[in-house]
């Protein structure tokens, strides 16, 4: 797992986005955005996810929003956008309602 600044206010992940993986990146993300938090982090490269990897990027708009800053996320993986949705956390994310065709 990795956490790259790809411009100002701007970062990349990439890697799995697990338990395994979140406490080193939460202290990576910690100590590079002490000064000022990202206005995007892209999500292209993120392959596994889980709850745990769901919960650190609920808690980075947390953190966003009592910095009063705006965090989105972009290109989020189908595993993950299943896995916000299944928590109820679509509004939070931005992410546009699936519609359901049967």
């Amino acid at each position: 797992m990795g956490l790259q600044r790809v411009a100002a206010g701007d970062y990349r992940l990439h890697g799995d986005l697990s338990f395994a993986t979140v406490p080193e990146l939460y202290r990576a993300a910690s100590s590079q955005w002490a000064q000022q938090m990202p206005a995007v982090v892209d999500l292209a490269g993120v392959g596994r996810s889980d709850s745990a990897g769901l919960a650190l990027l609920v808690e980075w708009l947390r953190q966003a929003q009592s910095g009063q800053t705006m965090l989105c996320f972009s290109h989020i993986p189908d595993q993950l956008a299943k896995l916000i949705r299944i928590s109820g956390l679509s509004q939070a994310f931005a992410l546009p309602s699936q519609s359901s065709s049967r």
